[in-house]
Formats: C-alpha cells, sequence, structure tokens
C-alpha cells in the first residue's frame, strides 16, 4: 500500500505543537514529527523561516525544548525530494542524489557527500540520517537512505 504526497496525516500533539512554533516564533511550520526514540520534535518550517525559526544563538529552540521536554530541530521544507534530501542532511554539502527502485517497489535515496562532511552527515549514532530517513518516508514514501 503506497501512500501518495499530500496524505501526511497530523496528529493532535503534532498540530499544537506546530502552533506553539509559530505562535512563539511567526515562522510558517509545514509539519511536525514526534520521534520518541530519539526524545525530538523535528519541525519543517518555510526555508527562509528556517533562522528565524531557530532564534538568535538558538533561543527559540531552546526555549521550546524547556517547554516541551523534547530535543528540538528545525529543518527546511520543500515538496522537491532532491532539495528535501539537502535540507534534511544540511549542513553536510551533497554532491549527488540518486533515487531508484528495487524489485518489490522499495525506493531508495543514494547520497554522495563531500567526504569531509560524511561525519556530518550521518551525526552522532547516526541521528542526522535517521531524522532524514524519517521525513523522506513520511513526504515522499522513501524506504532507504544510504549515505556514500
Amino acid at each position: 500500500m503506497s501512500k501518495e504526497r499530500g496524505q501526511v496525516k497530523i496528529t493532535p500533539d503534532e498540530f499544537r505543537y506546530m502552533a506553539l512554533l509559530h505562535e512563539i516564533t511567526g515562522a510558517t511550520v509545514r509539519d511536525c514529527i514526534m520521534d520518541e526514540s530519539e526524545n525530538r520534535v523535528i519541525f519543517l518550517v518555510n526555508p527562509e523561516d528556517v533562522g528565524k525559526a531557530i532564534g538568535p544563538k538558538g533561543f527559540f529552540v531552546q526555549k521550546l525544548r524547556k517547554i516541551l521536554n523534547k530535543n528540538i530541530e528545525i529543518v527546511g521544507y520543500s515538496d522537491n525530494l532532491e532539495e528535501q534530501v539537502k535540507y534534511a542532511l544540511a549542513p553536510a554539502r551533497i554532491k549527488e542524489i540518486k533515487v531508484t527502485s528495487k524489485p518489490g517497489g522499495e525506493k531508495v535515496v543514494y547520497v554522495a557527500v563531500d567526504p569531509s562532511d560524511k561525519g556530518l552527515a550521518i551525526g552522532k549514532n547516526g541521528r542526522n540520517v535517521q531524522k532524514a530517513k524519517i521525513i523522506l518516508k513520511r513526504h515522499f514514501n522513501i524506504d532507504s537512505l544510504i549515505i556514500a
């Protein structure tokens, strides 16, 4: 059963968090994903609002972390797959993105990053790549993300 674009379901808690971020920062919030395994909330905002959502010296991120008692991540949003991959893995420099379909319909994204940025792209204990996988699964129905 494949999920088509535009059918993202937002829970009442996610909606409340989106409203809270917008109220505090004025940023346009496109989505909110609760990642219980990492005790974090991932906000997708319009790319031009990322700085506004983070705040000076991360002020709004710290404020939200205290209010929600969760780690907060702000990511630019795009309905273009390649742009979304770049936003999700920022600040790592992306060299190439390839999307393939495996037999059985599994969609895989291969991302080549600048070798000196591989650690950045993967993140501590794989947190960044996991964040990107969650976003890509939710918005683009991507099953796998491989960093090379």
